[in-house]
């Protein structure tokens, strides 16, 4: 189980730091110009947030893995996140529209990856939680 804690650290660095692609990827300098500035603004300064709290989940779990797995306050550390990560799978299926990825090939393939990766990471923090 250390094994795949690092993993999941390895994972979080990596999707925290994926942010940083985000206003490219999805052209936020058009999108948020129709935006209010107290609006725009929120949206890049949470965006900014949830990546570093993402990355330092992981870096929680690349450098702590035995302490999560073996003390009280690890494994409720590790419910917790595993809870976070349950409900982020949730919001998968409820807090995005099908139009957005139905029929859609590279779309469909990220709607999946992103449901086995929630899946993967709420069934490893649950577990650790529980162990």
């Amino acid at each position: 189980m250390i094994i795949q804690l690092k993993v999941v650290g390895v994972l979080l660095m990596l999707l925290g730091t994926i942010h940083i692609l985000f206003p490219h990827l999805f052209d936020w300098k058009n999108e948020l110009d129709r935006l209010s500035l107290i609006n725009r603004q929120m949206m890049l300064v949470h965006t900014f947030f949830i990546a570093l709290a993402v990355f330092l989940l992981g870096l929680l779990c690349l450098m702590y893995p035995v302490e999560l797995l073996s003390t009280k306050l690890g494994k409720a550390i590790s419910m917790g996140i595993g809870i976070f990560f349950g409900i982020r799978l949730l919001i998968q299926f409820i807090g995005y529209s099908p139009r957005l990825w139905k029929g859609k090939v590279f779309e469909t393939a990220a709607h999946v990856f992103f449901v086995v990766l929630w899946g993967y990471l709420t069934g490893i923090f649950v577990f650790v939680g529980l162990g």
